[in-house]
């Protein structure tokens, strides 16, 4: 089964981490939390992680543990200027021109937020669709309903896709659900492939995200020659 579709998270994915760009999505997360539960700031970073690693995304376990208006969330979340931290990105542009895929943006982020970041680096054009946070009604990655919903509205199966993503957690229900994994790390050293004994979920580790679609190009065309020499 050949590949189809190259799914691509966004943030600190399609755009490096280096930016700066999540960390102030984190600071203005721990801001909400702690201005709407009336907690430290301290107090207010240690639940947004402790949501993050439980949950997959800080907004799911403050939906799990308090009334919180998701909307009022993203709005307050994402308000800020992402020019000041992305530009356009020229030979990105072209790295997905030149990929045999479909592609489409599979993130936890809200979908506006995801085109201004697209638009800002001038690549919105390449991606056929955007699967954002309201998709699956608030439930993120890592939870498999997000994935299979993924797959089900392409039309495809789990080996037809390449994943791209910088968290591995994130990595594991798509290489479980049969995909190529593809995971985006600028300093992690996967010795071995293992991590406390268990197999990683990253097929392959790729230093940024045009490494990753150079990668992705040679395995599509990889799988390409295999097709057309068993016909």
């Amino acid at each position: 089964m050949s590949l189809k579709v190259a799914l691509f998270d966004l943030d600190n994915t399609i755009y490096p981490a280096s930016s700066g760009l999540m960390q102030m999505v984190d600071v203005r997360i721990t801001a909400f939390v702690q201005e709407q539960l009336g907690i430290s700031q301290e107090e207010a970073a240690a639940l947004r992680r402790e949501y993050f690693r439980t949950y997959g995304t800080t907004l799911r376990g403050l939906q799990q543990h308090y009334t919180i208006d998701a909307e009022q969330y993203l709005r307050y979340v994402h308000d800020i200027a992402i020019e000041s931290y992305l530009a356009s990105d020229a030979e990105l542009d072209h790295l997905l021109e030149e990929l045999p895929l479909r592609k489409v943006i599979f993130t936890n982020s809200p979908r506006e937020y995801a085109e201004r970041v697209l638009r800002i680096i001038g690549i919105e054009r390449h991606f056929e669709a955007i699967f954002d946070i309201r998709s699956f009604n608030f439930v993120a990655k890592p939870d498999p309903q997000a994935y299979t919903y993924v797959l089900g509205t392409l039309g495809v199966e789990g080996p037809e896709c390449l994943m791209i993503e910088d968290t591995l957690f994130n990595l594991g229900p798509a290489r479980e659900l049969g995909m190529t994994t593809i995971f985006v790390s600028a300093g992690t050293v996967l010795r071995g492939r293992r991590r406390n004994g268990r197999p990683l979920p990253a097929d392959y580790v790729a230093p940024d995200v045009l490494a990753a679609i150079r990668l992705a190009a040679r395995l599509a065309e990889a799988e390409h020659k295999i097709e057309r020499t068993s016909r």
